[in-house]
């Protein structure tokens, strides 16, 4: 059991340190609404929406207020749309309808984003996978909540470059769709290598087909708590260093567990994970690269930063394991550039550059996140970037992420403004030799000798 006293010792953390359930998220799956018929699948869309998560907000709300947590999102998360609209859509257009059904019923229940409009294609296109993802850039440009991501490669299956080139396209359209808001459509589409089935952040969360009918999962986001926590042992070996991040990420892993039960509770859905990521917001003091430069780095970019952030990641789960019996999602650090105002002081700094992030990515829980590029980058160069962030997930066999916002009409030295919780970014240069001839080549990349684990 979680007392009430387990919460009030975090009211330091919650006042002054930023720290915060990111997201109450529902998965609902969608299995059984499908049918051959686009308007009827769109009703039984809509009606099991409306029908589960009706009361999602208000009971985020209420328990906001009861246990003094701020819940920051609600969101909702389906089973991947590429699946649940094949027998009914027809066309690219069959699925924008979908996407725009699925964005009035967000808009209904009053959440933040919903996810799921998705294809998983480790292996291979289907007909309606392939529709699914040339739609992406137009159901994006007329919905305002929906959320797309696609996952293009596994341990298990290699990486199929046929939807690495058409992703590459895709953003590339998507960008240009959504040029007049600085491309923002992109910063709702992520390319996933390992994609995890239960992952309530945004912009990748959907509800994997291994999951239950509903599911509450949480995300809860601390680093200014841990900031604050290791400026008390500065100075101090590597054990204590790893010592007090593990107990950091452990109070505020309860804190998430605690939400999370209460939730489903009242909401009469199964708790399925708590997801420990420490996730930074453009608000001072909210910064995973704060905390890479209080671990004893100048800047993010700086050599050892692949290490401290190693270091850091680890830390962070087995902390949060200790806490709960189901830590699922992403857990460990995000570096979402946008989203950190100290890694784009590292940028503006010159210290952070593409490469040493994707370096960064190595160890830490997803990958190049929310970077903006320059406007006339080619789809071939962006699919490139793609399959060398899927090779690091499928090499290293966990999940790798790609959310890459060319901006159109702007630059490098030149800045992305998205607003929000998405806050701004510089634009930062890409490497300008042409991959073409290796992205046109069609079929797999095959799966590494030591997935073969049967």
């Amino acid at each position: 059991m979680i007392s009430r006293s387990e919460i009030l010792e975090t009211n330091q953390m919650i006042e002054k340190e930023n720290l915060d359930v990111r997201t109450i998220t529902m998965g609902i799956s969608l299995l059984d609404c499908i049918d051959s018929d686009r308007d009827k699948l769109c009703a039984n869309i809509r009606r099991k929406i409306l029908r589960l998560a009706g009361n999602l907000v208000a009971t985020g709300d209420e328990i906001g207020r009861e246990y003094g947590i701020p819940v920051v999102n609600k969101r909702i998360s389906v089973t991947p749309i590429g699946i649940i609209g094949a027998a009914a859509c027809r066309s690219e257009e069959d699925f924008v309808e979908i996407a725009k059904e699925l964005d009035r019923a967000a808009k209904d229940v009053g959440v933040n984003f919903l996810g799921g409009y998705s294809a998983v294609v480790a292996k291979g296109m289907t007909t309606a996978d392939a529709m699914l993802m040339r739609s992406i850039p137009e159901a994006l440009a007329q919905t305002e909540r929906v959320c797309s991501s696609v996952n293009v490669g596994s341990t298990r299956t290699g990486i199929d470059m046929d939807a690495v080139r058409i992703m590459g396209e895709v953003i590339r359209e998507t960008a240009e769709k959504t040029k007049d808001a600085d491309s923002i459509g992109c910063a709702k589409l992520v390319v996933f290598c390992n994609a995890p089935d239960d992952n309530p952040f945004m912009a990748g969360a959907f509800h994997g087909v291994t999951e239950g009918d509903a599911v509450i999962n949480v995300g809860v986001s601390g680093p200014g708590v841990v900031k604050k926590a290791l400026e008390s042992v500065r100075g101090e070996s590597f054990e204590v260093l790893c010592e007090t991040i593990k107990k950091t990420a452990f109070k505020i892993t309860r804190v998430g567990q605690l939400v999370a039960k209460r939730a489903s509770e009242r909401l009469g859905v199964p708790f399925g994970i708590v997801d420990l990521s420490l996730a930074p917001t453009p608000a001072v003091g909210d910064s995973v690269a704060e905390i890479l430069q209080e671990i004893g780095l100048e800047y993010p970019g700086a050599p050892g930063t692949t290490a401290a952030l190693a270091l850091l990641n680890d830390q962070v789960k087995k902390g949060g394991v200790m806490a709960s019996s189901y830590v699922g999602g992403l857990s460990g650090a995000f570096i979402p550039v946008s989203e950190d105002q100290g890694m784009i002081d590292a940028v503006n700094a010159g210290c952070l550059t593409l490469e040493k992030l994707e370096a960064m990515t190595c160890v830490c829980s997803v990958g190049l996140d929310m970077i903006a590029i320059p406007g006339d980058t080619s789809a071939s160069t962006i699919s490139g970037i793609i399959a060398d962030e899927m090779a690091i997930g499928m090499v290293n066999q966990k999940t790798t992420a790609v959310r890459l916002i060319p901006v159109i009409g702007k630059g490098v030295g030149e800045q992305a403004e998205f607003g929000g919780l998405l806050g701004y970014a510089p634009i930062m240069p890409v490497n300008r030799f042409d991959c073409s001839s290796f992205v046109k080549r069609e079929g797999r990349i095959p799966a590494p000798i030591h997935s073969f684990k049967n």
